[in-house]
């Protein structure tokens, strides 16, 4: 299992370097979550990353902070679920909205997140 969280680590950061040269890929994913119940998709994959990390943490060299990860995207996975349709649609489209450079730091974070997991795993 600590192998799937190093690669999902590899693949946050492949991710967050991808939306750090190309931001407008974060316009058109959003774009594309913000249709239909799309978005609920993302609640879905979030809880599943969750479940990975939070069966991986004891296998891990830092397993509460691999732990403490996985708790947070459970929180934020379920969180989507509570916020319902309407709401998430505007923040959606709140975000489409931002500057590039607001796009570009999001990929950063990404990107840091992946580092975070890998470092920890």
């Amino acid at each position: 299992m600590a192998i799937a969280v190093k690669t999902i680590g590899v693949v946050c950061i492949l991710v967050g370097v991808l939306i750090m040269a190309r931001p407008e890929v974060l316009r058109r994913l959003t774009g594309f979550f913000g249709q239909g119940k799309r978005m609920y998709l993302a609640g879905v994959l979030r809880i599943g990353l969750a479940v990975v990390f939070l069966l991986g943490a004891r296998e891990c060299d830092e397993s509460r902070v691999i732990a403490a990860l996985g708790i947070l995207l459970l929180v934020s996975g379920l969180t989507i679920f509570m916020l319902g349709a309407t709401r998430l649609r505007g923040m959606l489209g709140w975000f489409e909205r931002q500057p590039l450079l607001v796009l570009r730091g999001a990929g950063l974070l990404v990107l840091g997140f992946g580092a975070v997991v890998i470092y920890f795993a």
